[in-house]
């Protein structure tokens, strides 16, 4: 009789007399199996609770929300940094503009400036002192030489002439005095009468009044010269440019007082102008020129040149030359402003710089280039004529160089800069 012994799987032998179709339901997995086999039991997978799933949920995105709070703050910081570097790398190169030498033809020739002055000229000065009685040529006179300009009361000089006279007077009658002492002594020494001595005495006293007449003789010859200059008069034809003085007003004799006429003569004028020193070789007397003036637009005057320094000055390393121009219809003003053109023969064209390119340096006048790497070179330029806002460069440069337009008195070789406007400086900006 068979007894329901237990089963390894926990069922009874009824049990396990089930419907296959139940295990069947229920496969086993290959972990029960080799549990089954050993012969232990399995344990029952538990599903996953509501409350596991919830907390799975919350961690995962609590994390995800530090994440987010680590990237909003890590990339503004790292972007703003990497934007500061940027920054700080384009301000560390300076930017610069450049400007290339240009070629330009000359046309005009050699175009200097002039100064145009009067063929003579004098300021007129009192010899004496007194107070001015009248004057009867006034600005724009016409005058010849020695004629009258003005005339100057000396009250002073006056009574020193007429005590210069008297004194003369006195000496006269002295030196007669002494004369007939001398010869009554002579006679009077022939007979014994007197001694030699006393007759020598009385010779010596003839000599001396003679020489005080012709001191005082002298000195009266030189006041009235004095008195003569009561009258002002022109030192040669001119023009009356200045005049300073009016009637009654006190005249102090010399250049040390106030100056009374200013005259010029201007029939003919002289013209002065500065020839830079690469063109002064081809200057020579007798050279014609144009002047032409502002006050006469449209018409030109000729010049020729008279003479010239025969030396370059040390500081404008310049040639002064000296023209002559007619000026008998008077339609040159003098001390107008002039410019005066000398034709070159050489009519090749010439390198030109704006005047703000150069750098004033102990090595003489320098020009900043820079490379296509960036870098600056220093380089020593010769200069010719100065047109004013552009300068000419005789050597130095070329016309392919770019070179630095208002230079930093800091500017050295090597240095490293970016030109102004290049796609590299305006990717940048």
């Amino acid at each position: 009789m068979k007894t329901n012994e237990p089963q390894p799987n926990g069922a009874t032998e009824e049990s396990g007399k089930q419907p296959a179709a139940f295990h069947a339901r229920e496969p086993k997995s290959d972990f029960a199996s080799a549990h089954e086999t050993a012969g232990s039991p399995v344990p029952a997978a538990l599903p996953p609770t509501p409350s596991a799933k919830r907390m799975r949920l919350a961690g995962t995105i609590i994390a995800l929300i530090i994440i987010g709070a680590l990237a909003l703050g890590f990339f503004p910081r790292w972007h703003q940094r990497q934007t500061a570097v940027a920054d700080m790398n384009q301000l560390a190169i300076p930017t610069v503009s450049v400007a290339s030498p240009t070629l330009e033809k000359p046309e005009n020739g050699l175009v200097l400036p002039a100064e145009i002055k009067p063929w003579r000229e004098a300021s007129i000065f009192a010899r004496a002192n007194g107070y001015l009685k009248d004057w009867v040529a006034d600005i724009g006179a016409h005058v010849q030489t020695d004629q009258l300009l003005a005339e100057i009361e000396t009250p002073d000089l006056d009574q020193q002439l007429e005590q210069a006279k008297a004194q003369l007077q006195l000496s006269q009658a002295n030196l007669h005095l002494a004369e007939t002492t001398d010869a009554r002594w002579k006679v009077l020494l022939k007979t014994a009468s007197v001694t030699e001595q006393e007759a020598a005495e009385k010779a010596a006293g003839r000599e001396t009044a003679a020489a005080s007449v012709a001191a005082d003789h002298a000195n009266v010859r030189r006041l009235e010269e004095l008195v003569a200059f009561q009258r002002v008069t022109a030192p040669f034809d001119g023009t009356i440019t200045i005049r300073s003085v009016d009637n009654g007003d006190l005249i102090v004799a010399g250049s040390g007082g106030q100056e009374l006429f200013h005259i010029a003569q201007t029939d003919k004028l002289r013209v002065y102008v500065r020839v830079p020193e690469p063109n002064a070789s081809g200057i020579a007397v007798g050279q014609t020129a144009t002047l032409t003036t502002p006050a006469s637009p449209g018409r030109s005057f000729t010049a020729t040149v008279t003479t010239t320094s025969e030396a370059i000055s040390t500081i404008s390393r310049t040639l002064l030359t000296e023209l002559e121009v007619d000026n008998s219809q008077h339609q040159v003003l003098p001390y107008s402003y002039g410019e005066v053109s000398f034709k070159e023969n050489n009519s090749a064209p010439r390198l030109v710089l704006p005047s703000n390119t150069l750098l004033f340096r102990a090595q003489g006048l320098q020009v900043g280039v820079v490379h296509p790497d960036g870098t600056v070179e220093l380089r020593s330029v010769q200069v010719g004529r100065d047109f004013g806002q552009t300068i000419e460069i005789r050597s130095g440069v070329t016309s392919a160089d770019r070179v630095i337009t208002n230079p930093t008195d800091s500017l050295v070789n090597g240095a490293k800069v970016q030109i102004a406007g290049t796609p590299e400086v305006v990717a940048k900006k």
